[in-house]
């Protein structure tokens, strides 16, 4: 399937789950992963001991909490990748503070809705959101301290630009720190080919080393893998499609790296 496809079937099972006020709609959570309705919550983790947690802005989605490693300051200017219903946004604004600034970045029109409309209710007046493509972004040149983003890097077809289109909005001297999934070793060919199984965040997900090297020849420099936790995908979720190959692992890894001043 083509890159465009790809990003076709992602919005729109994104855009469903924005429409959705069930909780649980992780990765792989229920319907939502590979069609299997194993309902199993896999890669997300817990927000609601972080200040400016908002329930109602946490779909479950993330599979890390970049946040805690991301080295916001009070005063910085900070972008989210994939930005959802707003729950980075306001869990960064918190630690920004009133004199920081907070931008959302989604190309799914319903998550910038829901994410609009979070953020009316909490009051905010330094956060916003904005719809656009993350290899594409519609931003200005050298503009972020600080980038985040929560298991949405495996869901675009060119990393290696969204990793330059990192680098190009942020300042220099600035640095990015996202929560994603990665692979040891490799998936089935079927698993890889299937845009459902892409959307549920499994075959999107690149080889770690690849990963790496996408961030190092972006130019980002001090590349720092800050937590990698094994997750264990239970065997319903490739009953139709075959289990990965011996020796492959999948991780939520969060990496952080500089852009250089």
């Amino acid at each position: 399937m083509k890159a465009e496809e790809l990003k076709l079937v992602v919005k729109e099972k994104y855009g469903k789950i924005a429409l959705d006020n069930n909780a649980d709609n992780s990765c792989c959570s229920g319907s939502s992963c590979c069609g299997t309705g194993a309902g199993y919550t896999i890669f997300s983790e817990d927000y609601s001991g972080q200040a400016g947690y908002h329930p109602e802005s946490d779909l479950g989605l993330g599979c890390g909490i970049p946040t805690d490693f991301a080295g916001i300051k009070e005063g910085d200017h900070v972008l989210d990748l994939g930005s959802g219903a707003g729950n980075d946004c306001f869990v960064a604004r918190a630690i920004a503070g009133e004199t920081g600034r907070v931008t959302g970045i989604d190309f799914t029109e319903q998550m910038i809705d829901k994410a609009r409309e979070n953020c009316r209710k909490l009051g905010y007046d330094n956060v916003d959101f904005v719809p656009g493509d993350i290899e594409r972004m519609p931003l200005p040149d050298n503009s972020f301290d600080v980038v985040v983003s929560n298991c949405v890097l495996n869901l675009v077809p060119d990393k290696p630009k969204a990793f330059n289109e990192i680098f190009r909005v942020l300042r220099p001297g600035g640095h990015f720190c996202v929560s994603d999934v990665v692979i040891k070793g490799s998936m089935p060919e079927k698993v890889r080919k299937d845009a459902e199984m892409y959307a549920g965040c499994v075959s999107g997900a690149s080889e770690m080393s690849d990963y790496i090297s996408y961030i190092e020849n972006s130019g980002f420099r001090d590349i720092r893998i800050h937590k990698q936790k094994e997750i264990v995908l239970p065997d319903a979720l490739f009953s139709e499609f075959g289990k990965p190959d011996k020796g492959t692992g999948i991780f939520s890894i969060t990496v952080s790296a500089h852009k250089p001043g």
